[in-house]
């Protein structure tokens, strides 16, 4: 079944707007790439790199596995990143899901891929926002595409996924395809999770399946 949204794209300095019909196949990455997953259960933050913000592993009722989950509590920076020790990956297929805890600026969870020197992709999505972006972060953040959406409600567990194989890059919010773009910019690199400005944000049950590089 073909899902329909209405998205925009950034292209240059210019709007771009249209409606989509998804007829174009689900990207995937080969069979046989293992899966990696973390839930915080046992491991906690053993190997993660902290770029920003204040991440800590907590109990928390009504956690998707287990007992434990990753929380950001940073309020004051611009945008809060934590990657995984996994990678890097060129091809990937990323989910993960977040629980949006408080925020008034900014109720958001993201997934950082391919990042690299601090550079990377995120897509994204907000409690306090009917929309759901990806970007890219070059020493600043620029959006690539977005399609209106339902805004995750707060105090509620979603689920954001996102596949990216060679130039190609689709996203899906709680099961639901809503992004398709092409863009070039960074090839390798590795998996993370983000949040923006006074967002408290719970994450848990992040899934790698990727396909290895140098780096």
């Amino acid at each position: 079944m073909l899902q329909s949204t209405v998205a925009t794209l950034v292209m240059g300095r210019g709007w771009v707007g249209w409606s989509q019909a998804f007829a174009s196949e689900e990207l995937r990455v080969p069979e046989n790439v293992p899966e990696e997953k973390f839930d915080f259960e046992t491991k906690g933050l053993q190997g993660w790199t902290t770029v920003d913000g204040q991440w800590t592993v907590e109990e928390m009722a009504g956690a998707p596995s287990g007992k434990k989950v990753l929380v950001q509590r940073a309020t004051k920076n611009e945008f809060n990143v934590i990657v995984a020790p996994a990678g890097p990956f060129t091809d990937v297929d990323v989910s993960m899901k977040f629980k949006p805890l408080s925020g008034r600026q900014d109720a958001s969870g993201g997934i950082v891929f391919r990042f690299n020197d601090g550079k990377y992709y995120v897509v994204r999505a907000n409690a306090l926002e009917d929309n759901f972006r990806l970007y890219y972060y070059d020493r600043g953040r620029s959006q690539l595409a977005t399609a209106r959406v339902k805004a995750p409600a707060l105090g509620q567990w979603h689920t954001v996924r996102v596949v990216a194989i060679g130039e190609r890059i689709q996203a899906w919010l709680d099961d639901t395809r809503y992004l398709e773009h092409r863009d070039t910019r960074f090839k390798l690199g590795r998996v993370g999770l983000w949040t923006k400005a006074d967002s408290i944000t719970a994450f848990d049950d992040l899934t790698i399946r990727g396909v290895t590089g140098g780096g």
